[in-house]
């Protein structure tokens, strides 16, 4: 049996003028779901809950960050994870100078620099925000959902899905390694590409742009999450077989994968 890894994705989110989120598309010759476009986000690496970066985390400490996700311990690292996952995937930085507070400024021509270091792995997440004296702006990252992949597949994940408001001037723009396309859609409408065939979505996806939709703006969304004070269910699908074909289901019907909102 293949044990979940955990994961974060960050859902990041404008308006223009209704309410747009930021996607990806995988790429092709990914191992795991290539081709399908999804949020920014990936596995926690073991950096991510060092004692050196979560001390980076001024808007909230481990023990509520995992009270938050129904957990004992270890809930930060999501957080840093998705921070983390959303620089290196879109070049969007959530994060503010430790000295000023202030947001870090997206025009810096070295950030670049910083992120193909990342990609490439010559250059840790945790040692470039110790070197730029950066702290991480977890504060505007909202917990939304969470997802398990279904037994049976070669890889699983354990995945908490994020919503944070998109800062502006950043990148938003694919790695050209493992992602090869970047867009800005409405939910619906990317629900309407998938349907026609001419976007990808896996499951969880699909789940989360349905329950994106809800919102006309971004705010609402927002302050819906906000207001949400209970652990998100957790969604784990099932595969089922119907008239030769496999799909997946919730337990207890679709309504389950609402998150937060």
């Amino acid at each position: 049996m293949v044990t979940p890894r955990e994961a974060a994705t960050v859902m990041l989110v404008r308006d223009d003028p209704d309410l747009q989120v930021f996607m990806l598309r995988r790429n092709l010759n990914a191992d795991w779901v290539g081709g399908a476009y999804v949020f920014p986000g990936g596995a926690i690496d073991p950096g991510d809950r060092s004692e050196a970066i979560l001390a980076r985390c001024p808007d909230r400490g481990d023990a509520e960050a995992s009270a938050q996700l129904g957990l004992d311990r270890g809930g930060l690292g999501f957080w840093v994870a998705g921070v983390r996952e959303t620089f290196e995937e879109a070049g969007v930085l959530l994060a503010r100078s430790a000295v000023t507070g202030a947001l870090v400024d997206p025009s810096q021509p070295h950030l670049e620099t910083l992120r193909a270091q990342l990609n490439a792995g010559s250059l840790t997440f945790g040692a470039m925000i110790e070197s730029e004296d950066l702290v991480l702006d977890i504060g505007e990252m909202e917990v939304f959902s969470h997802w398990i992949t279904p037994e049976g597949n070669h890889r699983r994940y354990d995945t908490w899905f994020f919503v944070a408001a998109a800062p502006e001037g950043h990148a938003y723009a694919h790695d050209e390694g493992e992602t090869v396309e970047s867009i800005w859609i409405r939910p619906a409408d990317a629900l309407a590409a998938a349907d026609r065939g001419e976007l990808e979505l896996i499951f969880p996806t699909r789940k989360s742009l349905e329950a994106l939709g809800r919102f006309a703006r971004s705010a609402d969304l927002l302050d819906a999450v906000k207001r949400a004070t209970d652990v998100p269910p957790t969604n784990q699908p099932r595969v089922i077989q119907e008239e030769g074909e496999h799909r997946l289901v919730l337990p207890g019907g679709a309504d389950d994968a609402l998150g937060a909102a």
